[in-house]
């Protein structure tokens, strides 16, 4: 992806964040993430119904990085099955540690291709993921 396209669907997302804002609902389950080496303190709000992610949110305040990886999982988990939630996550962490991925799955979370460039920034790119991998299950050991 060319690198002016990338920085600007990162800034896009940042900068007017898809479903920003929690939701007083008790049907969601809400999870904090937070980067202990910064200012990253996220609220992700997920609501899961039969099997299938139908409705996620978030708040709070985090790097440009950790804000557009947020919004951009918003508008990619919506819809998924538990299942195809885990396959993203895994395919996403893959690229991040460089390992073999399927680009297909991943849409627009391609922009972090090269987030292993700079070590720092990849614990911002996975910081809303980290909620994602409690709420469908997601096991460590799942062939990453």
């Amino acid at each position: 992806m060319d690198p002016i396209i990338k920085r600007n669907i990162i800034l896009e997302n940042y900068q007017n964040p898809e479903k920003k804002g929690l939701i007083d609902d008790n049907s969601y389950l809400k999870m904090n993430t937070n980067n202990e080496s910064c200012i990253d303190n996220l609220d992700i709000m997920y609501k899961i119904e039969n099997g299938i992610i139908t409705d996620a949110c978030f708040d709070g305040e985090a790097c440009a990085i950790s804000t557009s990886a947020t919004s951009i999982m918003m508008k990619k988990i919506i819809g998924l099955s538990i299942e195809e939630a885990k396959e993203l996550i895994k395919n996403y962490e893959n690229m991040l540690y460089e390992r073999p991925y399927n680009e297909n799955i991943l849409g627009e979370l391609m922009v972090y291709d090269e987030i292993y460039k700079q070590p720092n920034r990849k614990k911002c790119a996975l910081l809303p993921f980290e909620s994602l991998k409690k709420v469908v299950g997601y096991e460590e050991n799942n062939d990453n």
